[in-house]
């Protein structure tokens, strides 16, 4: 008997071996999406607000790639990214706060850290996640990977241990939180560099700051006041010298207009050596130099804005307002600071996001049930897609700026 080992003829070898190469190009083809290689950075999410939902979208295509469910009450939702931009972390009203996986579009963790939230921030070494609460008023420190509770840091003021609802929370170098108190007038900052042991400065910052924001170098924070005309600056290279008052009685003499929206500061509204900000209760952007921190202009707009958004390159500053005139949204030069243009994107316009280099800019129109894509040197619209109630939109490029 021989002991060669049996050929087989090519016919039967191809005849065993191509079904099993079929089988294999076919799973290729239909890997599950957590299996694809991916990039991020032209992920986002639209808040789907009605619905408790996000879209994971992707501005390359302007596409729709997947929509999460279970996210409670959107209704105020804000949004910050992982560094590396996969994952974002999503601020509900109810205190919710929901991990989201934008590659395999799935809720990697979620907890319920307050009763009524109104945003977040992450730090600047992306390890820690910060959510600031109306109620209970203060706030709370997770871990970014595993969402657990690092430091609880109540808003406490007076002498009858009260809590005051925190506003304009943003982070700053070194692991640090500075946020504003509504109730108490104040301006904090909290150093969470060692996590388990948060130590906190207090400034006292004037009536009833509504929101803030830091510049993007990270020097400044500026507050709005709602209770005063004018604003409540801190160098933060030089904390001790305290608050100072920028643009005080800038409606000086004049009855301010009933809010019926109160607008949203944040470093989009520095470009090119000036900020643009909203007045309260006025149909003007206040325009102030950042070295002077002085008034250099005004710019009289169609009703009270509520974001003022300057695009990427500064060259134009983009306004929408407050109902009855939210259908609207308006283009501002930056150079003349007049208005070169005045758009209808649809009903309700709740929220502008630029695309990272700025060449086009996305809108929710709630009320339309849409989101509507800009071309920005031509001001005209390229795109549009379905969704629900849609609110927030959030791009990953936040995830390399300070103060978002």
């Amino acid at each position: 008997m021989s002991l060669q080992p049996a050929r087989l003829a090519p016919t039967v070898l191809w005849a065993i071996l191509l079904p099993a190469i079929v089988v294999l190009l076919s799973a290729c083809g239909t890997l599950p999406q957590e299996t694809r290689l991916r990039g991020t950075g032209d992920l986002g999410v639209v808040i789907e607000r009605a619905d408790g939902r996000v879209q994971v979208v992707e501005t390359s295509g302007r596409s729709v790639l997947a929509r999460v469910n279970g996210l409670g009450d959107l209704s105020h939702a804000s949004v910050v990214f992982s560094r590396d931009g996969r994952y974002a972390y999503v601020f509900g009203r109810d205190g919710g706060l929901t991990k989201v996986d934008l590659l395999t579009a799935s809720i990697a963790g979620r907890v319920v850290q307050g009763g009524n939230s109104i945003g977040g921030a992450i730090s600047q070494d992306g390890r820690i996640v910060v959510a600031q609460n109306y109620e209970p008023g203060g706030i709370k420190a997770f871990d970014a990977d595993t969402l657990e509770l690092i430091a609880d840091v109540p808003a406490a003021y007076g002498n009858e241990g009260r809590r005051s609802k925190v506003v304009g929370l943003a982070d700053l170098p070194g692991n640090r939180f500075i946020y504003s108190l509504f109730d108490a007038g104040e301006i904090r900052i909290t150093d969470l560099s060692d996590r388990g042991k948060p130590v906190t400065q207090t400034f006292a910052a004037g009536r009833q700051p509504y929101d803030a924001l830091v510049t993007p170098d990270g020097r400044h924070y500026i507050a709005g006041l709602f209770g005063e005309d004018g604003l409540a600056m801190l160098d933060l290279w030089q904390p001790e010298k305290g608050v100072r008052k920028i643009l005080s009685g800038y409606g000086r003499g004049e009855q301010p207009l009933p809010v019926f929206k109160m607008p949203h500061l944040r470093g989009w509204a520095v470009a090119g050596g000036r900020a643009y900000l909203p007045a309260i209760g006025r149909h003007e952007v206040l325009v102030v130099d950042t070295d002077t921190w002085q008034e250099v202009g005004r710019i009289a707009v169609k009703s009270q804005p509520v974001f003022v958004m300057a695009r990427p390159d500064g060259r134009e500053v983009w306004v929408n307002f407050a109902f009855p005139d939210n259908g609207w949204v308006q283009v501002v030069d930056t150079m003349s600071l007049g208005i070169t243009d005045t758009l209808q994107p649809g009903r309700a316009i709740l929220h502008m996001e630029f695309t990272p280099r700025g060449e086009e800019v996305w809108l929710s129109a709630r009320d339309d049930n849409r989101v509507v894509v800009y071309d920005t040197k031509s001001h005209r619209q390229v795109a549009q897609f379905d969704a629900a109630s849609p609110s927030g939109i959030f791009f990953t490029s936040r995830a390399a700026r300070t103060g978002f």
